[in-house]
């Protein structure tokens, strides 16, 4: 695969500014009978040992679907446990719809993990006005985090002023495609919709599927409502309907629903893709059943760093832009996106500084190490000019650093009942279970609602 060079420091600056707005010590005994101070060297030796202490810790990357993410996480914690031997760290690993299920069981009975992973905005919201997260300020503004950051990921876990998790990833969303397929049928990469449309009418026509979807997960189909929605109305539209200040019945946004329905009407997507979850829809792709996937860059590893996807498989690994639609508002250079998980502390914790201090480690390693070891985009400042990088990491950090705007996805930015309306509209809009019109009305109400 072809590698570049990076020149310049992984610092995004102003990019997401687009995005949404101690030790015990013993002390001598003295006493009448004894009043003789112990020595200095001796009240050291004698000084009892850290006491032990377990933290458990729940994510979301199974070494099957995840493998690198899933390898650097054992790498950290394994590289903590040999620093604070009297720490053990026990995690509990779940895919992600399987995981945000288990985070709200256990946040209805305050049994949340020390450590945990969430999502910002309107996702984390809930948690926080539960008094369920506990603020990290105090570790934010500590030695090794203060201005690691870049400027507006830490910003989508506040609220009231207090942050309450740590983001460990930045993400922007391309159209991954297969370079041997596109060349197979004379297909080029597209620019505009209808540019677009044409090559999934090539590839339907030949019997392969244009497009790699497990919709069964909901959040990856509003991927593609979000995309046609910001070409059409503009992303101040979509941003403004998203979070109550505008309105899901503008025409802009009637039209991007009607052209989810359109795609289906055309075969756009491989068979059953109502049906399958993400992971499902994605092997589609990865084992060159179909032609496009539209997924965030945590996927990169998969296509750049993974050892075990082959090398001849990740070579035909290419993206594009969303294209632009003619006559619409938006941009190609707008993306869907924004920061990714953050680490929580459990507010019940009973080990919470410890937790603390684990979460402060694993960010600034994260941050280090995530580039190279796993080829995630992280979101701490990180200086790449003396790493050699897969071509197509250093493109889609170029995307990034070169954004004209990034829309917060829809289901993490909204509050969380107005989220799961658009979650099931998502699904029966793909479906053709309701028109376009009706999706828009639901999701009004929901916005309405506020909640």
């Amino acid at each position: 695969m072809p590698r570049n060079k990076i020149t310049k420091s992984l610092v995004l600056t102003s990019m997401l500014a687009l995005v949404l707005s101690g030790c015990g010590g013993g002390n001598g005994n003295n006493t009448a009978a004894n009043n003789t101070a112990a020595p200095a060297d001796t009240a050291a030796s004698t000084e009892a040992p850290a006491p032990k202490v377990t933290l458990k810790m729940m994510h979301l990357w199974p070494a099957g679907s995840s493998a690198q993410q899933n390898k650097l996480v054992g790498q950290i914690i394994g590289d903590y446990q040999k620093e604070h031997p009297n720490v053990t760290i026990k995690q509990e690993v779940l895919e992600n719809e399987q995981y945000k299920n288990k985070l709200k069981v256990l946040s209805a009975s305050n049994e949340l993990p020390d450590v945990g992973i969430t999502w910002a905005a309107g996702f984390m919201e809930p948690y926080v006005m539960g008094g369920l997260f506990a603020p990290l300020d105090d570790i934010l503004g500590g030695e090794q985090l203060k201005d690691k950051f870049v400027p507006g990921t830490t910003e989508a876990y506040a609220v009231d002023g207090k942050t309450y998790a740590l983001p460990i990833e930045l993400n922007i969303s391309p159209i991954y495609y297969n370079k041997d397929i596109f060349a197979k049928y004379n297909l080029q990469v597209p620019t505009t919709y209808d540019e677009f449309k044409q090559v999934v009418k090539t590839l339907s026509d030949n019997g392969v599927a244009p497009i790699a979807l497990g919709n069964k997960d909901r959040w990856t189909g509003s991927l593609w409502y979000m995309y046609l929605a910001d070409r059409i109305a503009g992303s101040d539209t979509l941003k403004k309907a998203t979070n109550g200040t505008g309105s899901f019945d503008d025409l802009g946004l009637i039209q991007a629903a009607a052209e989810v329905q359109t795609l289906v009407d055309m075969n756009a997507f491989n068979k059953g893709f109502n049906g399958l979850s993400n992971d499902e829809g994605k092997s589609e792709f990865m084992n060159e059943k179909a032609a496009m996937y539209l997924m965030g860059t945590w996927e990169l590893p998969n296509f750049t760093t993974n050892p075990d996807i082959p090398q001849e498989f990740k070579d035909k690994v290419g993206f594009f832009k969303f294209p632009t639609v003619e006559g619409g508002k938006g941009n190609i250079n707008s993306w869907v996106g924004g920061p990714g998980v953050g680490l929580f502390v459990a507010e019940s914790s009973e080990v919470k500084e410890e937790a603390k201090a684990f979460v402060e480690y694993f960010v600034a390693k994260w941050g280090q190490d995530s580039v190279t070891t796993a080829g995630v985009i992280p979101a701490t400042k990180v200086d790449t000019s003396n790493s050699e990088l897969p071509q197509l990491y250093v493109d889609l950090l170029n995307e990034l650093n070169n954004a004209s705007s990034i829309t917060l996805f829809a289901d993490v930015q909204m509050k969380p009942n107005a989220a799961q309306v658009h979650l099931d509209m998502i699904q029966a809009l793909f479906g053709t279970a309701v028109t376009p019109e009706q999706f828009a009305a639901k999701h009004k109400e929901a916005v309405d609602k506020g909640n």
